[in-house]
C-alpha cells in the first residue's frame, strides 16, 4: 500500500528541516525550490507540486517572488500555540510589540521544553533555535548541553566558557549573543520571571542587526521584561 496523502503532505513539511544547515551553515536560506522539495521527498516533481499547491493555498507554505517556497505564516502561527503557556502568552504580547516598535528588530518570547540542560529552545514566532546559541537559551539553560554544536565561528563550543557564560547571565538578568547562531545578528534577551519575583518561566527578547546601538537595545528589553505580569500557575 502507497503512502497516504497525509503522509505526503507531511513529508513535504519535513523537507525544509534544517534547511540552513544544508545550504552551508547557519546563514543558509530557509527556501527550498521545487526540484529541492522533490529530491528530499523522493516524490515525483508533479505530486510535489500539487501538494505544494495545497499547503500554498491552505497557509502552511509561501511562495516567493523568486519562486522559492519557504514555511508559512499559519504553520508559525500554530507553532506559537505550543509549548508557551497561553497565559503567559497573551501577557507579553503588548510588550513584544512595543520592544519590535522600539528596536526595529524581532521581537520574540522563548521558553524550554524538556529538561533544562537538553530541551529544546521554542520561540512564539515558530524557530527553534540552538540554546547554546542564542540570548533566549542562555537565560534558559540551568547547565551546558550534552552537545554544543558549532554555528558560526563566534559560537562558543567549550562547556566550561558556557557554563561561565550561563552564571554571569543569572547574576546580571540579561544575555547578549553576538552573532553565535547566524552571522550579522545579535540577539538580547532577559528572564520573564513568575508570580512574585519567583522561577524564571520565559525569556524576552529581540533580534537586531549588528550596528544597532547595543545599549539602546539592552534599555528596551529590560523596559519590556519588566512590563510581563506572567498569570499565577494553576492551583
Amino acid at each position: 500500500m502507497g503512502e497516504s496523502v497525509a503522509g505526503r503532505l507531511f513529508s513535504v513539511l519535513d523537507a525544509f528541516e534544517d534547511v540552513g544547515e544544508a545550504w552551508g551553515g547557519s546563514g543558509g536560506p530557509q527556501v527550498l525550490r521545487l526540484t529541492d522539495i522533490a529530491a528530499r521527498t523522493g516524490l515525483p516533481a508533479p505530486t510535489a507540486l500539487r501538494l505544494v499547491r495545497e499547503l500554498v493555498a491552505w497557509g502552511g507554505l509561501e511562495r516567493g517572488a523568486d519562486g522559492g517556497y519557504r514555511l508559512g505564516l499559519r504553520l508559525r502561527v500554530l507553532g506559537a500555540a505550543a509549548p508557551c503557556p497561553r497565559g503567559l502568552l497573551d501577557a507579553a504580547l503588548p510588550a513584544l510589540r512595543e520592544l519590535g516598535a522600539r528596536t526595529g528588530g524581532r521581537a520574540d518570547l522563548a521558553v524550554l521544553a524538556g529538561p533544562s540542560a537538553d530541551g529544546v529552545l521554542c520561540l512564539v514566532g515558530g524557530d527553534r533555535p540552538p540554546p547554546h546559541a542564542t540570548a533566549y537559551g542562555k537565560v534558559l539553560l540551568a547547565a551546558p548541553p550534552a552537545e554544543l554544536p558549532r554555528h558560526t565561528r563566534h559560537t562558543v563550543v567549550s562547556p566550561g566558557v558556557l557554563a561561565g557564560q550561563l552564571a554571569r547571565v543569572r547574576a546580571a538578568g540579561l544575555a547578549v549573543c553576538a552573532e553565535e547562531f547566524r552571522l550579522g545578528e545579535v540577539t538580547v534577551a532577559a528572564p520573564v520571571r513568575g508570580e512574585g519575583g519567583g522561577g524564571t518561566v520565559g525569556a524576552l527578547g529581540v533580534t537586531v542587526s549588528t550596528g544597532v546601538p547595543l545599549d539602546r537595545v539592552v534599555a528596551a528589553v529590560r523596559a519590556a521584561v519588566a512590563r510581563v505580569r506572567p498569570p499565577a500557575p494553576a492551583p
